[in-house]
């Protein structure tokens, strides 16, 4: 019997000799096989935003405040809860003044003591700032029971949006605002990813973490455009291309490290915007010479609409895979 499994088995090896050419090599990488038994699927702690998480990935924020987003998050929680991730939720406009969607946000129960962090665009913030009801913003993190506050930065978004806010200030003025709160801080883009003059901004702030938000992954820009006008589409088309990929910004920051020196504040970072797998987490957050995790937010929504079956399938794959990659895996420092 075990001869004849053997046998099968090696003329399969052979069926799918001819059809498993690799044609594209990974150049980023070097292999080395030499040094290590299998892995165990287990990752090195890591620290993050104050706390301790088992694998190095964020669920970056999603939607939030309909029926099928509150059965995604629960999801996205679970997960996280069980293998030690962090996750931002999204945007918590919606429930800054009413509790209608509240029990949608409502998750530390399912994720645990691991980080989560409610969610809003500057321009919620700055309005609530004109209007002197800032102890909102508090009140939202106590409701929620999260540990602090994601300012997104989207001024395309708005722009491109026809029924979009108007920003009367300059993020970073409202961000400065948000820190005399004295709450804990991420700031992140939501899809265009920031230039080395804004990066450099953030580098110096009292930031908890910075999210890159890179061009490359969901580009809430380009959606905005499906919903405009056609001379509208036309007229803004490649506005919506604006901005940088996620490896290009881990350039930014190691250069304006060596540049800013003791001015950088060491905040943590979340690189976002276009990591496909753990594969790119890997290697981003490798080359960056700072504490950074890695985070995707359309990979996992994929999988958490379904089954929580699938999603953890999902996830134990990747944390598996980063295993596997931190094992036999080095960076090319050159590239």
């Amino acid at each position: 019997m075990g001869h004849t499994q053997t046998s099968d088995r090696k003329k399969d090896h052979i069926d799918l000799a001819f059809e498993s050419v690799v044609a594209n090599q990974d150049h980023r990488f070097y292999y080395e096989p030499l040094f290590s038994g299998h892995p165990t699927g287990e990752l090195e702690k890591v620290n993050f935003a104050g706390k301790e998480m088992k694998a190095p990935l964020w669920v970056s924020s999603m939607t939030g405040g309909t029926k099928e987003a509150g059965t995604i998050n629960r999801n996205l929680a679970k997960a996280c809860g069980q293998f030690g991730l962090g996750m931002g939720l999204g945007s918590c406009r919606i429930i800054l003044n009413d509790d209608e969607y509240l029990p949608d946000f409502q998750l530390r129960k399912e994720m645990g003591d691991y980080p989560l962090y409610a969610n809003l665009g500057v321009a919620q913030l700055e309005e609530l700032f004109a209007e002197g009801k800032e102890h909102l913003i508090t009140e939202l993190i106590k409701r929620t029971e999260t540990d602090g506050l994601i300012i997104h930065v989207n001024p395309l978004q708005e722009w491109l949006q026809p029924e979009g806010d108007v920003f009367r200030n300059a993020p970073l003025d409202t961000i400065r605002q948000t820190l005399g709160l004295g709450i804990n801080v991420i700031v992140k883009e939501v899809g265009q990813g920031f230039g080395p003059a804004s990066l450099k901004e953030l580098m110096q702030m009292h930031l908890v973490a910075i999210d890159f938000g890179a061009h490359g992954g969901t580009n809430f820009s380009k959606l905005e455009m499906h919903r405009s006008s056609d001379m509208r589409h036309e007229a803004y088309d490649k506005v919506a291309a604006w901005g940088h990929s996620a490896e290009e910004m881990v350039g930014f920051y190691n250069q304006i490290d060596e540049e800013i020196l003791s001015l950088n504040r060491k905040a943590d970072i979340i690189i976002s915007g276009g990591v496909r797998d753990f594969m790119d987490g890997y290697y981003l957050t490798n080359k960056i010479n700072g504490n950074a995790i890695y985070g995707q937010a359309s990979a996992f929504l994929k999988h958490a609409r379904g089954s929580y079956a699938e999603l953890e399938e999902y996830v134990e794959l990747q944390i598996k895979g980063l295993a596997l990659a931190s094992t036999y895996l080095s960076l090319r420092r050159e590239t």
